[in-house]
């Protein structure tokens, strides 16, 4: 499975990403890593409080009609576990053992 590195979401908007949620409420979150695989643009976040729980959250990177970045959530499963797999292969590489 092979990956391209991509930096279209840090050159827009640096590390830090505000989202908000249903009731308008704002999290920040730490921009870990963004990569093309197959046809999209994924982005792996951290809040400080999915740090607390060495979590992350995964997103797929999509343009509205304004050309405007937007992150959507990864709704299929088998999607969503390839895209972790990647990045955990790009975060902790498989060690030679000899």
């Amino acid at each position: 499975m092979s990956t391209t590195p991509s930096d279209v979401l840090r050159k827009t908007y640096g590390d830090d990403i505000i989202l908000f949620d249903e009731q308008n409420e704002s999290t920040v979150y730490h921009l870990l890593k963004e990569f093309v695989y197959g046809s999209y643009t994924y982005a792996v976040l951290q809040s400080d409080e999915l740090k607390k729980e060495d979590e992350v959250a995964v997103f797929r990177v999509t343009t509205d009609s304004d050309g405007q970045y937007e992150l959507e959530t990864i709704e299929d499963d088998e999607e969503w576990e390839t895209v972790s797999e990647l990045y955990d292969e790009m975060v902790f590489p498989e060690q030679d053992e000899s």
